[in-house]
């Protein structure tokens, strides 16, 4: 017994201690880095002091907020809620998980949603096993998709969890041993210690108590090793439960104690309760029936108190994620309604600016026609006068054209006179002279002779051919004289 007040002594003192380096953090500059130191001291004091994860978050939220440190004031959130989930305050865990849920979402953080995804599958964790293994799957999803090892491990941890609730031990085994070796390849000292204890609990609930009392040992020794109180109490009562089957009484009671110390440590009440309810198994066992009543009679007060409260909290969390669903649904509305918003003044910017653009077309046409208009006047003005300035050409080559045909005509009517004068009056001359030359030639006559005859000939031909000449460089002859 007073080794276990030792121990109690000694972890209170190492609390004290830890709340004054805490403290020290304070004096840092409020900046984004000491944000960040906070929330990952926090967290790692979840498994070993929830309350002290709890102030360190509180004042990581208060310099985030200071600085407009979104992503920071989310996982202040995040943490803050995480150190109530440990204290078995779901509902205010809830709200803190929202809260972050809701700041990661503005910062479009896809990481830190898997993140909170996962803490909320916690949440529903042993209410609903299919809701909870939605939020699991879904937080492994975005963890494969970034690559972020630990996130995976972490995800496939839980699945675990859920198939073991569901006393499908062999899915939850192999998730438990898939976590395992992730943990181990990074060389995360928690996640081995939880791998090492979960399938510890599994091969307990298949009665293969070496096996499970191998791991659990293994990760008793871890967990104290790296001062995880919460996970010291939990290991133990497993470890409790197998010596009881074996019937090794005096071990149990030695675990029993030691578990119940570490649940005091971290004020884990449901821890305590199943401590209480273990202690009355042991006795039971032992035969020790007064002590074993009055521990039953403890776990049933115990009971009424606790059913009431989880009954609270259920009603609490499903209203809250009732309501968180029913924000979202409203916030995505309103989201949809900007968008619509957004799309309708762009539409209507668009319909402007074209509007002004075809009016400013419809301007510059209008005057391009104004101007085209008014060239076009003057090309029918100009077009009009060239028309005149040709109608009086045409009609003066009219004229020329009728003073030419009546030349032409006149000409033609003078030479076909000529024509005919040429046939009646100058051939008979010719053929008068013709005869005469044959009588010369055919010595019928004598050259003195026919001389007055061919110069009388002669002479007629000449007259002749004057009067052609005359008469046709003579317009006021209208025709030839006949002789």
């Amino acid at each position: 017994m007073k080794y276990y007040l030792l121990l109690f002594f000694c972890l209170n003192l190492g609390r004290l201690f830890a709340y004054q380096t805490d403290n020290s953090l304070l004096g840092l500059k409020s900046d984004t880095n000491t944000v960040n130191e906070l929330n990952k001291l926090g967290y790692n004091n979840r498994l070993t002091d929830p309350e002290q994860t709890i102030i360190t978050a509180k004042k990581a939220i208060k310099i985030a907020a200071d600085i407009n440190y979104n992503n920071g004031l989310a996982e202040s959130n995040r943490v803050l809620g995480i150190g109530y989930y440990y204290l078995n305050q779901r509902d205010t865990a809830l709200n803190y998980y929202l809260t972050a849920l809701n700041l990661f979402k503005k910062n479009a953080n896809q990481l830190g949603e898997a993140k909170v995804s996962n803490n909320i599958g916690n949440l529903w964790l042993d209410i609903d096993y299919d809701k909870a293994l939605n939020y699991f799957e879904n937080t492994l999803k975005i963890a494969q998709k970034y690559n972020i090892k630990e996130l995976i491990a972490g995800s496939y941890l839980n699945i675990g969890n859920t198939f073991s609730r569901k006393k499908n031990y062999n899915f939850a085994l192999s998730n438990y041993e898939k976590s395992s070796q992730i943990f181990n390849e990074i060389n995360n000292p928690v996640g081995i210690t939880q791998s090492l204890q979960n399938r510890g609990v599994i091969y307990f609930s298949l009665n293969q108590f070496n096996e499970a009392e191998k791991l659990l040992l293994e990760a008793n020794k871890k967990a104290k090793e790296f001062e995880l109180n919460g996970s010291v109490a939990s290991i133990n009562l497993t470890l409790t439960s197998i010596y009881i089957a074996r019937g090794a009484f005096d071990k149990a009671e030695e675990f029993l104690k030691e578990g119940v110390a570490f649940s005091k440590l971290v004020n884990d009440e449901k821890r305590l309760y199943d401590y209480t309810f273990t202690s009355y198994e042991l006795e039971f066992k032992r035969k020790n029936y007064q002590k074993a009543i009055s521990y039953l009679k403890e776990v049933h007060e115990q009971d009424s108190v606790n059913f009431k409260r989880n009954i609270a909290s259920n009603i609490n969390l499903i209203q809250e994620t009732l309501k968180q669903q029913q924000q979202q649904k409203e916030n995505e509305l309103t989201i949809a309604n900007q968008r619509n918003a957004n799309t309708l003044f762009i539409a209507s910017a668009i319909v402007a600016i074209l509007s002004f653009f075809v009016i400013f077309l419809l301007i510059r046409i209008n005057k391009k026609s104004s101007e085209s208009n008014k060239a076009l006047t003057s090309l029918n003005q100009e077009v009009s006068f060239q028309k005149d300035n040709v109608d009086r050409i045409n009609q003066k080559l009219e004229e020329i054209i009728t003073e030419r045909t009546k030349d032409l005509i006149y000409k033609n009517q003078k030479l076909s006179e000529y024509s005919s004068h040429l046939s009646h009056q100058i051939r008979g001359p010719v053929a008068t002279l013709k005869g005469l030359v044959m009588l010369i030639l055919g010595n019928m006559v004598e050259s003195k002779d026919v001389i007055p005859q061919i110069k009388k000939c002669v002479d007629e031909i000449d007259d002749q051919i004057m009067d052609i000449n005359q008469a046709l460089h003579d317009p006021t002859r209208l025709h030839l004289h006949s002789k």
